[in-house]
């Protein structure tokens, strides 16, 4: 799977499973756990401004040996930034940090800043949109997009804006598959990624998803990502430990269409 991909609007392609960095701190922890990523055979690691871990990111990324076209990079601009004569300086200090020439991706953290979730900055997010274009338009960042952004968020950029979103990172899980969101999304050519595809732990305990993960001789966690993977979304897991980074790759298996069903039934709002 880590060779399967979808296709960006721009005629790339983005990996359908990527590396998350989330929580993952700077320094070794981040440096080891991507550099355990990419010998896996992952080609797509996310991090972002907020993580903290971008240095570490671009460092393991650069002494992989492996070349810049084989490896898809992501990044964010902070969600507290809304004033769009700050978002030269983040992305400029993002490239600062990966010592990168380009990144193949870069979002917008978050509709709203994190000390404010919910805030209507639908003025601010097409200023700072129209600044994304023009970073897109450098060469420098290849595909720009935004997350945790819902239907009417993302129809407030796509009113009026010269390059469409190009993806939609959004926490999904079983369980929580925002099923309007990723509709929408697939309406109008944008990609969906799926971050915390294993609810940061949460529903690894869970006794209906071993039952189902016997069924295929795997384990939760690659039920969990093959499940997001078969929903044609992209899957971001995240660990530290090599030998999980691993069998989070290993997605040479499918779910039956009867354990999808019984997967689909498990969400929050059915």
């Amino acid at each position: 799977m880590s060779s399967s991909t979808l296709p960006l609007a721009t005629g790339a392609t983005i990996p359908t499973l990527g590396f998350g960095t989330w929580q993952i701190p700077d320094g070794a922890p981040a440096y080891d756990a991507t550099a355990a990523a990419l010998r896996a055979g992952y080609r797509h690691v996310d991090s972002a401004r907020a993580y903290g871990n971008e240095a570490s990111v671009g460092r393991a990324v650069r002494d992989s040996g492996l070349s810049r076209g084989e490896v898809f990079v992501t990044s964010k601009l902070p969600a507290e930034i809304k004033d769009y004569r700050q978002v030269q300086a983040s992305f400029d200090q993002t490239m600062r940090q990966l010592a990168l020439d380009y990144v193949d991706l870069y979002l917008i953290h978050a509709p709203w800043p994190w000390s404010e979730i919910g805030k209507d900055c639908t003025a601010q997010n097409r200023q700072v949109w129209a600044q994304m274009e023009a970073i897109h338009a450098t060469g420098r960042a290849r595909a720009i997009g935004v997350s945790n952004f819902n239907v009417a968020e993302l129809g407030a950029i796509l009113d009026g804006c010269t390059v469409k979103p190009m993806v939609n990172q959004i926490r999904w899980f079983v369980g929580h598959t925002q099923p309007d969101v990723v509709t929408f999304c697939k309406q109008h050519g944008i990609v969906v990624e799926a971050y915390s595809p294993l609810a940061t732990g949460r529903i690894l305990d869970d006794r209906r998803l071993a039952t189902i993960a016997a069924h295929t001789g795997r384990s939760v966690a690659q039920l969990c990502i093959r499940y997001a993977l078969q929903h044609g979304l992209v899957a971001l897991p995240k660990s530290t430990h090599p030998t999980r980074i691993a069998e989070n790759a290993d997605m040479d298996f499918r779910i039956s269409d009867e354990d999808m069903a019984v997967l689909d039934a498990m969400d929050e709002r059915s």
